[in-house]
């Protein structure tokens, strides 16, 4: 929401916007002209010629509520954006897992040459330190986020699709209404345009069959039309011949780690390729990537400890950034992890309990609600209880979040690597262990 924000401003525009708590978006977004209000009241809206809500907000906000009975129209924030898109060759990136770390990539790859692109990018581009900019070019990048439908409201160029996987079941209710979102959204793909897609997901192969617009499989087999071979992990970065249908194209050098960022770059590489952009340029673009904020996001870094914050809050992304932070080699993994939604843990609860395989030592603190109401039988030691049932020999335990950095600061010993995951502000943990261990 805060992007939109920036780009309205940016077009010269009054925007005024609430939210629960203060923050350092808020700060910037007042700092730029914008009336921000804490807390949701009838009046906030007052002389508002239209109303921008995100897919958090229910229909009894009380700002949802009085704008309807003002007859002010109402858009979701995907339809804002969609209008905001207008006249421009839009580029979207959708998928389960990836699409911060992949619109951030193509929005910082189209920046380095000279295209000066719009981006709205769910996350803070760290090569810019923000996460929206409004461009001059003909090119609009834009995170497409699929938790509500609201996706199909765009009509790309150009689309990525990362993957799709068992997510937002709160609202598709099963996988198979979700997959089938993910069709509709292929086949909004405009007729001169190109859709590249991962060639490693069953589901996105089985909806990619009927659609006869041009496409592009991208994936860590040979099997896709752009591949990796001689893959070298080191630490959060790693390294790869590139294939482009079947021959060498160059080696890549990627300062992200894990095997799916590779997977990633792979699908920002062959939407280099196809927009002729010199292959010299993509290299660096990838080489020079800060990241985004909250992926892998080292906090702290000493002899003796290395602490890293990270977004994930799916069974499948906790996995793959376990996975990348085991290529750090430290003496031990403690991760700390923050349920999001009572709904998310309902439904994946056996998914979760068998994520932290990698982990040592697992520390699992209270839901963050995300203004969800609480689900009966449904918390975090629940949760702490199924990690154990299938990880008995590690040390796994609940406890309230206010406990957490006096409890960490004394089992640390030197040579851990902590890891704070999820989305919501476990984040604060992580900068109050930062700030503890600076001191």
């Amino acid at each position: 929401m805060s992007g939109i924000a920036h780009l309205l401003l940016g077009c010269g525009k009054i925007v005024s916007g609430s939210d629960l708590k203060e923050s350092a978006i808020i700060k910037d977004l007042r700092a730029k002209g914008a009336t921000v209000y804490l807390g949701h009241e009838p009046r906030n809206i007052e002389g508002a010629s239209v109303v921008i809500y995100s897919s958090a907000i229910k229909e009894d906000n009380p700002e949802v509520v009085e704008a309807k009975r003002k007859g002010i129209p109402l858009l979701k924030r995907a339809e804002a954006l969609a209008q905001l898109m207008q006249d421009k060759t839009v580029i979207t990136v959708t998928g389960s897992h990836g699409k911060t770390t992949t619109t951030s990539l193509i929005s910082y790859l189209l920046m380095e040459a000279g295209l000066f692109p719009t981006a709205a990018i769910g996350g803070i581009l760290r090569n810019i330190g923000a996460n929206a900019c409004l461009g001059k070019g003909e090119f609009f990048v834009a995170e497409a986020d699929e938790s509500d439908g609201s996706f199909l409201f765009y009509r790309p160029t150009y689309s990525i699709i990362t993957n799709i996987d068992r997510e937002h079941l709160d609202y598709y209710r099963d996988l198979n209404k979700e997959v089938e979102a993910f069709r509709e959204f292929i086949n909004k793909t405009k007729d001169n345009g190109c859709v590249f897609c991962c060639a490693d997901d069953q589901n996105i192969r089985k909806i990619i069959k009927g659609y006869k617009g041009k496409h592009i499989f991208f994936g860590l087999s040979p099997a896709a039309d752009i591949y990796p071979e001689k893959i070298k992990l080191s630490g959060l970065t790693s390294e790869f011949d590139c294939f482009y249908k079947g021959k060498l194209l160059d080696r890549f050098y990627l300062a992200l780690g894990g095997e799916h960022n590779i997977s990633n770059a792979l699908s920002v590489i062959a939407l280099g390729l196809e927009l002729g952009i010199d292959k010299n340029i993509i290299k660096k673009t990838l080489r020079e990537y800060k990241g985004a904020k909250r992926r892998l996001e080292i906090k702290f870094e000493d002899g003796n400890y290395l602490l890293i914050d990270d977004y994930a809050h799916h069974p499948t992304e906790i996995k793959a950034t376990l996975s990348a932070a085991a290529q750090l080699n430290r003496k031990r993994i403690i991760a700390i992890f923050q349920p999001h939604r009572y709904s998310r843990t309902n439904i994946l609860l056996d998914e979760f309990g068998k994520s932290f395989g990698l982990a040592d030592y697992t520390v699992v603190t209270d839901i963050y609600p995300a203004s969800e109401p609480p689900i009966e039988g449904i918390d975090a030691r629940l949760v702490s209880e199924r990690i154990k049932k299938n990880n008995p020999d590690k040390k796994i335990v609940y406890m309230p979040k206010d406990e957490i950095v006096g409890h960490i600061l004394g089992v640390l010993s030197p040579g851990d690597l902590v890891i704070t995951l999820g989305a919501g502000d476990i984040v604060k943990i992580c900068d109050e262990l930062a700030q503890r261990l600076k001191s």
